[in-house]
C-alpha cells in the first residue's frame, strides 16, 4: 500500500494532465520530465557551477560546500532518470539537503546521457571525475581521499558500479548510498509483474531507458552490477528501498548479494514508498525518514 502522502501527490499530478509523450522519445520526456520539483532552495553557504576534466572532455559540475575555506570530505552525487533524463536542476534540492544535514561538500555531476551518449558514457564520466579529485581537491575545499556516492535510480546504478570497479583500488569511495537503484534488467521479477502500467515507474519506461542506455552493448557487470561475479571488497553499502516500485527486488538482491560477499550492508524497505520518493522530503514524512538515513550513512562514512 502506497504512503497516503505520496497518493495524495500521485492524485494530485494525475488530476494536473501530467501525462508523459506516447511514443516514449529522449527530448520530448526531458521537456515533461526535466523540471525541478517546487520548493524554496535551502541556503549553503557556497553553491557554484564547476568543470572537473573527463577523458572525453570536461565534465559540468555543481560543488555545494557548507564551510569555505574549510577542507571537507566529499559525496559524488549522481542523478536519476533512467540515463536519459535529470540535470544539476532536478537535483539541486537533494544536494543541498545533503549539504545542510551532512555537514560534507556535495560535487553533483552532469554526467553524458544516452542515447546520444550511451553506455558506458555515464560511467566514464563518473571514473573520470572521481579519478580527477586529487587535482581539484584544494580548489574545491575537499579531500578527494574521503568520498562517498551517492545516486538515486540510474544514479544509483552509476554509483553502484563505480564502487565496484574501485574495489581494493587506492581511490575507492569510503561508501555508497543507493536510492532505489537500477543494478540489473530483469522484468519478470515479482516486483516488475506486480508494479501496473499507471505506476510513477512503469516497466515499458524501464524497456525504453535500458534500450536507449545500452544502444548495441551487451549486459554486463558494469551495466547490471548484481550480474557480478564477485562483490567482494567494494565500499559499505546503504540502500534504500521503495515497496512500490518495479526495482524493489533487484535492489533487495543487491543487498542480500553484498552482505552475503562480506560487505557492511544497511537495507532500509519503505513499504509505503514508490519510485523516486526520497526527492518528496520536506512535504513527505516517509521521505525525510529516507533522507535522515542517508544522511546518517554519510556521516559514518566520510568521518
Amino acid at each position: 500500500m502506497i504512503d497516503p502522502v505520496l497518493q495524495q501527490m500521485i492524485a494530485a499530478m494525475a488530476a494536473s494532465g501530467f501525462a508523459l509523450p506516447d511514443p516514449l522519445e529522449a527530448t520530448a520526456m526531458r521537456a515533461v520530465m526535466d523540471n525541478p520539483f517546487p520548493g524554496a532552495p535551502i541556503p549553503i553557504a557556497e553553491v557554484r557551477d564547476v568543470e572537473i576534466a573527463g577523458s572525453a572532455g570536461p565534465i559540468a559540475a555543481r560543488l555545494y560546500h557548507p564551510a569555505p575555506g574549510e577542507v571537507r570530505p566529499v559525496a559524488i552525487l549522481l542523478h536519476g532518470g533512467g540515463w536519459v533524463l535529470g540535470t544539476l536542476e532536478t537535483h539541486d534540492a537533494l544536494a543541498r539537503v545533503l549539504v545542510r544535514d551532512g555537514g560534507c561538500a556535495v560535487l553533483s555531476l552532469d554526467y553524458r546521457l544516452a542515447p546520444e551518449h550511451p553506455f558506458p558514457a555515464a560511467i566514464d564520466d563518473v571514473l573520470a571525475a572521481i579519478g580527477a579529485l586529487p587535482a581539484y581537491a584544494e580548489q574545491f575545499g575537499i579531500r578527494a581521499d574521503r568520498y562517498a556516492v551517492v545516486g538515486d535510480s540510474a544514479g544509483g546504478n552509476l554509483a553502484a558500479v563505480a564502487a565496484l570497479l574501485l574495489a581494493g583500488k587506492p581511490n575507492a569511495p569510503s561508501g555508497q548510498v543507493l536510492f532505489y537503484p537500477v543494478v540489473d534488467r530483469d522484468f519478470e521479477n515479482a516486483s516488475y509483474r506486480a508494479n501496473p502500467e499507471d505506476s510513477f515507474l512503469t516497466t515499458g519506461m524501464m524497456r525504453f531507458f535500458w534500450d536507449q542506455y545500452l544502444g548495441k552493448s551487451p549486459l554486463d557487470h558494469r551495466s547490471a552490477p548484481l550480474r557480478a561475479a564477485s562483490l567482494a571488497g567494494v565500499a559499505p553499502a546503504t540502500v534504500i528501498l521503495a515497496g512500490n516500485d518495479p526495482l524493489h527486488d533487484e535492489g533487495f538482491d543487491y543487498a542480500v548479494a553484498l552482505r552475503a560477499a562480506g560487505v557492511p550492508t544497511d537495507l532500509h524497505d519503505f513499504s509505503g514508498g514508490i519510485h523516486g520518493f526520497a526527492s518528496f522530503f520536506g512535504v513527505a514524512p516517509i521521505s525525510d525518514q529516507a533522507i535522515a538515513i542517508a544522511v546518517a550513512a554519510l556521516r559514518r562514512y566520510l568521518s
